[in-house]
Order: C-alpha cells, then sequence, then structure tokens
C-alpha cells in the first residue's frame, strides 16, 4: 500500500495491529517505543494516536499517555449493539453471495463447537470462526474490518455464559437461513442471537 504521509502510514499500521488482537485492550502506546518500531520520528506517531482516538480505539491520558482503549461495561454493551446491527447487515449481504461450500464449511464449525460439549477458549475461538466466515462471505472488506475491530477492541471483557445447548439451537437457525438465501430472517437471527448475548455475561 502507498501512504501520503508518514503519520497516514503509522495510523494504518497501527490500527490494523489492535484490530488484528497483536496489540490488546488497555495496552501502553508509547511514542518513542512506536517511532523506532516504525523507523520514523515522534511527530507521526503522535499525529496516528491523535487520529486513533477520534475514532475511539485509542485513549489519551495527559499523565499515563495513550493506551488502546480499555473494556469496560458501558463499552461491551455498546460493542455489541453496535456489532449486532453491523453482523445482521453482513448476514443479509451474505445471503446474496455465499456459496454451498462455505456454507458446508459454518456448518462443521458448527459441528465442532456442538462436539466440544463446554464452552471454553476453543470453542470461542470455533464461534469467531463462525461468525468471521459469515461476515466475510458479504464481500465487503470495509464492513469486515470494522467487525474485527468490535471484535478485538474488549477481547478481555466479560465472557459470555449463554447455554451450549442455546447456542447450538440459535446457530442451526442461522445456518438454515443462510442455505434458504433468506435475507430478512438472517438478519433478525443475527440481532437476536448477538444482543441476547450481551445479557449473558459474567
Amino acid at each position: 500500500m502507498i501512504y501520503t504521509s508518514k503519520a497516514d502510514m503509522v495510523t494504518a499500521k497501527l490500527r490494523e495491529m489492535i484490530i488484528s488482537g497483536e496489540i490488546r485492550s488497555s495496552a501502553a502506546l508509547r511514542q518513542r517505543d512506536l517511532a523506532i518500531q516504525f523507523g520514523v520520528s515522534q511527530t507521526p506517531v503522535r499525529e496516528a494516536l491523535r487520529r486513533l482516538e477520534s475514532e475511539g480505539i485509542v485513549v489519551n491520558d495527559p499523565h499515563k499517555g495513550s493506551t488502546v482503549v480499555e473494556a469496560s461495561a458501558g463499552l461491551w454493551n455498546e460493542n455489541f449493539a453496535i456489532r449486532a446491527a453491523l453482523e445482521s447487515l453482513a448476514a443479509e449481504l451474505a445471503c446474496e453471495s455465499i456459496t454451498d461450500t462455505q456454507i458446508d464449511e459454518l456448518a462443521r464449525i458448527d459441528k465442532k463447537m456442538r462436539e466440544l460439549g463446554e464452552i471454553n477458549d476453543e470453542y470461542r475461538d470455533l464461534n469467531q470462526q463462525f461468525h468471521f466466515g459469515i461476515c466475510g462471505a458479504a464481500r465487503s472488506p470495509m464492513l469486515m474490518s470494522f467487525i474485527r475491530l468490535l471484535w478485538n477492541a474488549l477481547g478481555d471483557g466479560p465472557h459470555v455464559v449463554r447455554s451450549h445447548r442455546e447456542s447450538a439451537r440459535q446457530h442451526a437457525k442461522i445456518l438454515k437461513a443462510l442455505r434458504a438465501r433468506d435475507k430478512d430472517t438472517i438478519g433478525s437471527l443475527l440481532r437476536v442471537h448477538i444482543l441476547g448475548a450481551a445479557i449473558d455475561q459474567e
């Protein structure tokens, strides 16, 4: 990618590192260290942090400096509300382009989740693959980028404690709607699925 300025480059790379989870929630973002890492002066780093602060993924404290936004109850609930809107849109778009092979892969992931029999870290990783598989099928890189940001922004937040059986039941309905390419139903199912998870937390 060609960047028009060093600040653009640092902003883009830092954003991607946060979105991908390479830089975790609450991590300190020291200007000097970042300048060395990216091979630039502290001026473009300072500008990049200012931009990311305006996007809501970095916070700046006059005494502590900049950090990746920290998980909190309010942000957690807001995160789920926005995810529900974006993922339901992605699922509706996916109905127009998803292939049978992609749906079969989602079904394979869901089957493995059922076989685990408990909700643990492996289950949560598979659940993310299930959601990203649907959203990726929308073929909208920008939408996918926002959704990845939401998933990673609160990676250290509370865990959803919805029952294994209820999650399996909802995933089955989602898969059925995808196979039918039913845009109206899939959007509603994703909203209920994600907003319900916002309630079932520990």
